[in-house]
This record gives C-alpha cells, structure tokens and sequence, in this order.
C-alpha cells in the first residue's frame, strides 16, 4: 500500500489586495488563527475583512487586530465581538524572527490572505515596507501593460 499523504486543499477565504498594493511583500508566512465558535461559523460564510488589518506582539505572542468578522446571526447569545483581537498560532522560531523584524529592521506585519487547509483556518502573513506613491504608480503602470498584452494576445488569435 502506497501511504504517501495528499498535501491539504487549501480552500480561500479572503484576500487583502490593498495590502500588496500598499507594500513591497518580503517574507511571507503561514499561522494558525485561535477563532471562537461562532467566529469559525461565520468565516466559512466568507464573512471575513482584512482590509486594514495587522499583527501585533503582547507579551511575546503574535495577535491579529481589526480583522473584522462579521457577528453570526444564527448564533444565539454566545456571540464573538467582531474586531476583537485573535492569537496567532506560529512556532517560537517564526515569533522571534517576525518580532525582531519588525523592533531592529522596521517592517510591519500584515495578513495577505486567510484560507482552510485540511479543515484548520490559516491566515498568510507577511513582513513588508510601505511603498511610495512612486512605486505605486509603477505597479498601475506595470498592470496596465500586462493587461494590454494580454488584450494583444487575444485579438491576434
């Protein structure tokens, strides 16, 4: 019997494109979410926002602030609040490298994306650096030509 393992499906959720316009993305990494009952409910609805969202240190744990969940009308009073802080679940190495990043290097910590991976929520979070309005112009520029290739493209077909 074969007993190699299927990689997880990765199933997405939301993703934070205002996020990879607004930063040059560095190093990228995958944490657990710590979610209450209600809060899983109404993210696998897709009831989730990243838009301006970050990751903050307390105490040496990594916590996820203003990710809005949105409040699951099925749930009775055992409701979550929806921007409430959510811990982040990464291994020691991962926490003092993405901390010590952000104190001595200056980079920010934010989520690109959240997806299920075999039945579990993950959140993708980055390091990054503000881009200047320079570059932003830059990456419009660059969309823009690669749309109009790709326009080319078909027409020539």
């Amino acid at each position: 019997m074969n007993d190699t393992k299927k990689p997880a499906a990765l199933t997405p959720i939301t993703e934070n494109r205002k996020a990879r316009f607004d930063y040059s993305i560095g190093e990228t990494f995958e944490a657990g979410i710590e979610l209450a009952g209600s809060e899983v409910k109404s993210v696998r609805r897709g009831d989730v926002q990243l838009k301006d969202s970050y990751v903050a240190f307390k105490s040496g744990e990594a916590y996820l602030q203003n990710a809005h969940i949105s409040v699951y009308k099925a749930s009775s009073y055992m409701n979550h609040e929806p921007e409430r802080l959510r811990r982040l679940l990464l291994n020691k190495n991962e926490l003092s490298k993405i901390e010590r990043a952000i104190t001595e290097k200056g980079f920010t910590c934010v989520p690109l994306r959240m997806y299920f991976k075999g039945g579990w929520a993950k959140v993708e979070i980055a390091l990054v650096k503000g881009k200047k309005s320079a570059d932003k112009r830059e990456s419009i520029k660059g969309r823009e030509a690669d749309r109009e290739l790709a326009q080319a493209k078909r027409k020539t077909r």
